[in-house]
Parts: structure tokens; C-alpha cells; sequence
């Protein structure tokens, strides 16, 4: 496949799972660090890891969003939690992804994770009360 068609396809991607406005505004800043970065990442990671088809989008965002925890990204974490609104998943599944990895990556990390996704449903204007698990 040409590298065009796949950065095209990781484009579009982009801007179904952050919507038109913030593609663009992740976009840009990644063009200002570095234009073979955002090369790679729109080729390559959406293009071609990304739209594989063996798993669905939203359970690609939970595993992305455990990795991201485990290996303490926070950048890369928020950005991923709100893809993964877009993709489908639940602020409980995210809630419950983060407290899975905790025994696993470690709870600094679940706690680093927990807090940015907080964040991110409050900014969202979606944060709904967990006060009390279901």
C-alpha cells in the first residue's frame, strides 16, 4: 500500500476519534516538533496499526490506555482517554481498566492514570459520580 494512502486513512482516523477541531490542534503541534513525527504517527501508527482489524476501536483504546499507565505517558494517556470516549468506551470501563493494571504496573501509576482521566471527564463535561462502585 502507498504511504499516501495510509497516512490518509490514519488522518481520517485521527478525526473520527478526537473530532475535526482537536485533530487538527494534535496535529499541529505534532508538525511543530517534528514533521517526521507526525509523519509517523498519522502513517503509520493510525494508518497502519490502528486500522487493523482484528480488535474494535474501543477495546484498542483500553489496552492503549493500560500500556500508557503502565509505562507512565501521561501526554499520551489523555489524549487516548479522550479517543477512547470517542471510541466507544464508558468512564466505568476506563475507571475499571486503570484499577485492573494497578497490581500490575504498579499504584502510583493507577493513581497517575485515575487522575488524569478525572480530568479528562470533568473537561469533557461527561465526569458522572463514582462515588460508590456498581
Amino acid at each position: 500500500m502507498e504511504t499516501g494512502e495510509r497516512w490518509e486513512r490514519g488522518y481520517r482516523l485521527l478525526q473520527e476519534m478526537l473530532g475535526p477541531e482537536m485533530a487538527e490542534q494534535v496535529r499541529t503541534t505534532w508538525r511543530r516538533l517534528s514533521p517526521d513525527f507526525e509523519q509517523y504517527v498519522l502513517d503509520f501508527l493510525a494508518g497502519e496499526i490502528w486500522s487493523r482489524p482484528g480488535l474494535d476501536r474501543k477495546s484498542k483504546s483500553l489496552v492503549t490506555i493500560a500500556a500508557l499507565t503502565a509505562l507512565g505517558r501521561p501526554q499520551a494517556l489523555e489524549l487516548n482517554i479522550r479517543m477512547a470516549l470517542r471510541n466507544g468506551a464508558s468512564e466505568r470501563e476506563i475507571l475499571e481498566t486503570l484499577l485492573h493494571i494497578a497490581p500490575y504496573a504498579g499504584f502510583p501509576a493507577c493513581w497517575e492514570g485515575l487522575t488524569i482521566a478525572r480530568r479528562v471527564f470533568a473537561e469533557s463535561g461527561n465526569e458522572a459520580s463514582h462515588a460508590e462502585p456498581s
